[in-house]
């Protein structure tokens, strides 16, 4: 597992680790990076099958599995409890830690993920799946913005678009990575064991996701017993990409227990 450190040094600090999605960078975090390494130590990470780490997505296991890396990190690393910041998949990670390991999480923030993928979702899927199969990885990756970010910002954002474009291609994971972890994903359903988690969870969620309808976010609210919403109307699936200041702000305000998070909270 390839991991980086980023932050705070000092025995003191408390431990963040960040979770990507379907995509599984590391490097996704970037703007977050830079926003919470002041006051934490953070760690990210490469899921297995992507990126710096590599490898085959096992065929079993599921969203378990991936777990199991980040805690093989973790015992790597002789760091006992972190606070957990999963986007979608990775935020499916944080749930399942959660629910088998919870001494090892401290505060869990959940990003546009869900206790069961909507069917939405999944046609959101089996479209990407027939690009994939029948059109090949350039049409998979070309298509694959549609599903992250808002139209505006694709449009005012070309040299982006392009750019990530052609690095999806050179370091595409692999089809059967990508069908592996979609089927994960598909197939994690927890939504009848949240009460079981009382950690204090923030949920994150855009009205405007084209692949998670926000009422997934609001569903594990109902279900969680110690979380609060944080709804924004404007930022797509990868929000944190699209708006770091105020996703930042937000997180922060979060995960240092600052007494207006809640004030926050929209």
């Amino acid at each position: 597992m390839h991991f980086d450190l980023h932050g705070r040094t000092d025995a003191d600090a408390r431990t963040v680790l960040l979770s990507s999605g379907l995509g599984g960078s590391g490097a996704y975090w970037a703007e977050q990076i830079s926003a919470l390494a002041p006051d934490f130590r953070v760690v990210t990470y490469d899921h297995r099958g992507t990126g710096r780490t590599g490898g085959d997505v096992p065929e079993t296991g599921g969203i378990s599995a991936m777990a199991d890396d980040v805690l093989e990190i973790l015992d790597a690393l002789d760091i006992d409890q972190v606070d957990f910041v999963g986007h979608a998949l990775g935020g499916l990670i944080g749930l399942d830690i959660t629910l088998r390991q919870p001494r090892r999480i401290g505060r869990l923030v959940l990003v546009n993920a869900w206790s069961k993928a909507d069917p939405h979702s999944g046609r959101c899927f089996d479209i990407r799946i027939e690009l994939l199969e029948k059109s090949g990885i350039p049409a998979f990756i070309k298509a694959q913005p549609l599903f992250l970010y808002p139209a505006v910002w694709m449009a005012e954002n070309p040299e982006r678009m392009a750019a990530d474009e052609a690095h999806g291609i050179t370091h595409f994971q692999g089809k059967a990575n990508i069908l592996r972890r979609i089927a994960a994903l598909r197939a994690f359903d927890i939504d009848d064991r949240l009460a079981e988690i009382g950690h204090e969870t923030l949920v994150m969620a855009t009205k405007d996701d084209l692949l998670v309808p926000w009422t997934r976010s609001q569903r594990l609210v109902e279900g969680l017993p110690n979380a609060v919403l944080d709804l924004v109307d404007h930022g797509g699936h990868a929000i944190n990409v699209v708006d770091p200041g105020p996703f930042n702000y937000r997180l922060l305000q979060f995960l240092t227990g600052r007494n207006d998070t809640k004030a926050s909270i929209s």
